[in-house]
């Protein structure tokens, strides 16, 4: 559930008590491994309009801030930095929770354009949950002094979302960032991701958990995704899932 234009109550905790007033015509979440510039990132679009609080009964930071454009006003969160979803800290489990409870309309993903590779893996994780990405390819000015050419146009028809090469620290790319996140919201464009293929075997294996989640309530998220992480012993997602839908009144197998 995200903020919508009517105001209505947000029913769960993904969002920290206190900033819920803040309201909008769609929400983006701000995801990224730590020192990408996610933060320089969120300032820019937001500037002084922002607030911060906690996650409710957590010790993590969030912030959350809007910015208008195009005459839509947009609301975005500040997702703790990860380079996973794992859940193997509160950052990841805040993070995993957010993307896949609160269901934001875009989920802006920040890379880092000198060491790309490092910052992919987030990317495809996130891709595997929601289509509706668009992925910020950040300190391209500092790749351009080591002599790094990236050609952002193949990287967006690999990936199939959009891709942002910007300079946050100096504004560069900041607006077209600002189009590409609303184009997302409301579907001017429409993600078309890649899905990630295995080995025969592991696809089998993906196969079989996925029909037997076809009994269980998801919420919605990617089944694919659920046998992914089962397969990887991470079993906190199906516990997530179990108490957002107890909280919801959905009601959980």
């Amino acid at each position: 559930m995200s903020v919508g234009t009517g105001g209505e109550e947000v029913k769960h905790d993904y969002y920290p008590p206190g900033i819920k007033g803040i309201d909008g015509d769609y929400t983006a979440a701000l995801a990224g491994n730590p020192n990408t510039g996610k933060s320089t990132v969120f300032n820019a679009l937001t500037g002084l309009n922002q607030h911060t609080g906690n996650w409710p009964g957590k010790t993590v930071t969030q912030a959350r801030g809007y910015y208008r454009h195009r005459g839509k006003t947009a609301v975005i969160v500040d997702l703790p930095g990860t380079y996973s979803l794992s859940a193997n800290s509160l950052e990841e489990e805040v993070a995993r929770d957010f993307i896949c409870f609160a269901q934001p309309e875009v989920t802006v993903v920040m890379a880092d354009a000198t060491c790309l590779e490092r910052n992919l893996n987030l990317v495809l994780q996130i891709l595997e949950i929601t289509p509706k990405v668009v992925v910020c390819l950040n300190l391209m000015d500092e790749a351009e002094r080591k002599g790094l050419k990236l050609d952002v146009d193949q990287l967006a028809d690999e990936l199939g979302v959009p891709v942002v090469p910007t300079a946050a620290h100096i504004g560069r790319g900041i607006a077209e960032l600002k189009d590409k996140i609303h184009s997302v919201a409301v579907s001017e464009i429409l993600p078309r991701p890649k899905p990630v293929t295995y080995s025969q075997q592991l696809e089998e294996a993906i196969r079989q958990l996925e029909t037997s989640l076809q009994r269980v309530y998801t919420n919605g998220i990617s089944r694919r995704w659920i046998a992914l992480r089962l397969l990887e012993g991470d079993h906190s997602v199906i516990e997530a899932i179990r108490e957002y839908s107890l909280a919801e009144g959905k009601g959980a197998e």
